[in-house]
C-alpha cells in the first residue's frame, strides 16, 4: 500500500473532522487516503507520486 505521508498529492488540512486529504482524487478523510482507496475500490492507489526532496536539506 502507498504511503501517503511520502506521496506528492498528500495534504493536511484544517477540517478537524477531515484532516487528511488527496488532490488527485479530490477528497478529505478522517483515514489516510490510500486506506479510503483501498476500501472503496478494493486496488492499491494508483496516484501515487512520490515527494520531491528539497535541495535545502529540509
Amino acid at each position: 500500500m502507498a504511503n501517503c505521508f511520502q506521496c506528492h498529492f498528500f495534504k493536511v488540512t484544517w477540517d478537524t473532522n477531515n484532516p487528511r486529504a488527496c488532490t488527485a482524487y479530490g477528497f478529505k478523510s478522517k483515514q489516510i487516503p490510500s486506506t479510503v482507496v483501498k476500501q472503496s475500490s478494493g486496488m492499491d492507489c494508483m496516484k501515487f507520486k512520490q515527494k520531491q526532496q528539497r535541495g535545502d536539506g529540509r
